[in-house]
């Protein structure tokens, strides 16, 4: 269970992004297009800002990566929400493509939530340079237009890093954060030896 007792810096900027999500469904609700888009590139930077703190000051731990995890799924069904709303015909004509990569994400996310109790934090590489993309690809079609091949771009990365994780669940049967990916884990001491 998450609690404010100890948090350190990268924490709050990771809690920023849950705090905002009320804010920002405000600004969809009154349909402020322009600020929603600003509000939303705050909470993205956030996200790098966490990170970059916890590396430097050496301040990782499973709360924090659970944390952000958390502030970076809720940033992301904002920001799909905020798409759909504000670009509806893109949304409509790529709506296959759409689950094609959403199906596969919430049938890892249930295999995580059976076999763990919670959603995964690996924040794998591949993790963080999919939702980097997500970002970028959300950011820039509600500040100017969607662009297809950022879409498509999207949409493949996404799928494959989906799959990483899936595997990567099979992989520990203990939760764990921060695994860098496959390879990584195939050498990690900790699973080989169940020491996690």
């Amino acid at each position: 269970m998450l609690t404010f007792k100890n948090f350190n810096i990268a924490d709050w900027f990771s809690f920023y992004r849950i705090a905002a999500a009320p804010f920002l469904l405000i600004l969809l609700w009154l349909h402020n297009r322009e600020f929603f888009t600003w509000m939303l590139l705050i909470s993205y930077s956030t996200d790098m800002i966490d990170g970059y703190l916890a590396r430097k000051y050496k301040i990782t731990s499973p709360r924090g990566s659970q944390l952000d995890s958390m502030g970076d799924q809720i940033t992301f069904i904002i920001g799909l929400i905020g798409l759909f709303l504000f670009e509806f015909d893109f949304i409509k004509e790529n709506y296959l493509l759409i689950l094609i990569a959403l199906i596969p994400y919430i049938v890892q996310m249930l295999i995580a939530f059976k076999k763990y109790g919670k959603a995964t934090s690996f924040h794998t590489y591949l993790a963080k340079l999919s939702a980097f993309v997500q970002a970028f690809f959300i950011l820039y079609s509600l500040f100017f237009e969607p662009n297809y091949f950022l879409f498509y771009f999207m949409i493949i990365l996404g799928f494959i890093e989906t799959i990483e994780e899936i595997i990567l669940i099979a992989m520990y049967d203990k939760w764990i954060s921060d695994i860098k990916g496959i390879y990584w884990a195939l050498k990690d001491k900790k699973r080989l030896n169940k020491k996690y």
